[in-house]
């Protein structure tokens, strides 16, 4: 008889929701500057004014950037620039 796994896969969310978030950044930054875009002043610009105007709709960006927060976004930007400081 051979005996199966029945032990509940633990995974850490926190790092999915990081990742899932570089990966959006990247993804946006991308867009905007194959739009011609300096993509760090439409994403700041985004993130002070919570205004999605600043976000290009071309390939679905502004739809993806606002899939998540803006807080968790910003949080995690600030989380990355102090421990890059370190």
């Amino acid at each position: 008889m051979s005996k199966q796994n029945t032990e509940t896969m633990a995974f850490k969310s926190d790092a999915v929701r990081k990742e899932n978030i570089k990966q959006v950044l990247r993804l946006v930054k991308d867009v905007l500057e194959e739009r011609g875009y300096n993509a760090v002043n439409q994403l700041s610009g985004y993130l002070i004014s919570n205004d999605p105007a600043y976000i290009s709709s071309f390939k679905n960006a502004r739809s993806v950037i606002q899939s998540i927060e803006r807080y968790e976004i910003i949080e995690e930007l600030v989380r990355c620039y102090l421990d890059d400081g370190e």
